[in-house]
């Protein structure tokens, strides 16, 4: 019986790969396969729904008050949710800001799922956080996300004074899909002008519609949490067309952006069995060579998501140093 079962389970590429401490997290992640009609019935309450059930919080995190905005939306576009997190010691100084995007290939997640996390930052960069509940795909195409985190990154500007921020220490950062909205923001802003951001922080991002489409894929990364095929449903439903494509505008896709020069620091964390291993590490060596003040933190043993094994993973507690330590390092006054 044993025996029928191993032959029908194809041996894995990558597992003898992972480190120990997040192996068991691999297996607890739910098996789902992304199409319109899972989507359609994830979003009628089906499941791992963005109806989001929140975990317990640490006494030190209920200090921090959340509030729920709606704010205009980018020209004429709906409003956009906020989820404002704000310390709870009073300053008589502006504090810093981060704006947070949350991840889900493009096509999942809410606003929701940065509660804790959320108010962790707050408390521990005394800075106002504001989680942005963007519209997702495929109802929802591409430039529409990116319009509302644009729209988040005006409302915090424009709102400056009246929430105690400095304007000049702006911060802007997400995980997977949201790294990457986080990463074409900067690129917006960047264009038009208007909003400076301090710094780009992108936890293995989702840069390229052309990862997974490719003639050479990478044979070690991309295994576990999100595959190539995910991913091609996912830029496929924020782009409304075939990812890989000689077609894909270019504006739409942060790494096709032929010139980063001029972007905000950034700091990029991802796992070496992560599918966006590659373009993650290609997007800052172009960027170094454009001049960009650049660190890249490459995980061994780590997978897309595998901050999923908790805090008291090592792995997980590096990535999360590294990414406090370079948030610290952009707030710091001059």
């Amino acid at each position: 019986m044993a025996d029928s079962v191993d032959k029908d389970v194809p041996p894995s590429r990558s597992r003898h790969l992972v480190a120990p401490e997040l192996v068991t997290a691999i297996d607890a992640f739910p098996a789902f396969d992304l199409s319109d009609a899972f989507i359609a019935a994830l979003r009628q309450g089906g499941p791992m729904t963005s109806g989001f059930v929140l975990p317990p919080l640490p006494p030190e995190l209920e200090r921090v008050e959340r509030r729920d905005i709606l704010i205009p939306g980018w020209e004429g576009a709906p409003d956009v949710r906020l989820l404002l997190f704000v310390p709870p010691a009073a300053t008589a100084a502006p504090r810093p800001a981060f704006l947070h995007i949350h991840g889900g290939g493009f096509v999942l997640g809410s606003a929701e799922m940065s509660d804790q996390s959320g108010r962790a930052t707050a408390l521990e960069q005394d800075c106002i956080v504001a989680s942005v509940d963007y519209r997702l795909a495929p109802e929802t195409r591409w430039p529409g996300p990116v319009d509302d985190c644009y729209a988040a990154l005006r409302w915090l500007h424009e709102q400056a004074e009246a929430l105690g921020i400095d304007p000049s220490r702006i911060a802007v950062g997400g995980e997977s899909a949201g790294g990457g909205h986080a990463a074409a923001l900067a690129i917006l802003a960047r264009d038009r002008g208007d909003y400076p951001i301090c710094l780009q922080l992108l936890d293995q991002p989702m840069l390229d519609d052309r990862t997974g489409s490719g003639s050479d894929p990478h044979p070690y990364t991309g295994e576990f949490i999100w595959t190539a095929e995910r991913n091609r449903y996912g830029w496929g439903a924020l782009l409304g067309m075939e990812p890989g494509g000689d077609d894909v505008p270019a504006a739409a896709v942060p790494a096709r952006t032929a010139d980063l020069s001029g972007l905000p620091p950034a700091c990029i964390t991802v796992g070496a069995l992560d599918l966006f291993v590659e373009e993650d590490i290609d997007y800052a060596r172009r960027l170094l060579r454009a001049g960009v003040p650049t660190e890249l933190h490459i995980m061994p043993g780590g997978y897309h998501g595998f901050g999923a094994a908790g805090p008291d993973a090592p792995q997980v507690a590096e990535v999360m140093r590294q990414r406090s330590a370079a948030l610290a390092r952009a707030f710091a006054r001059p």
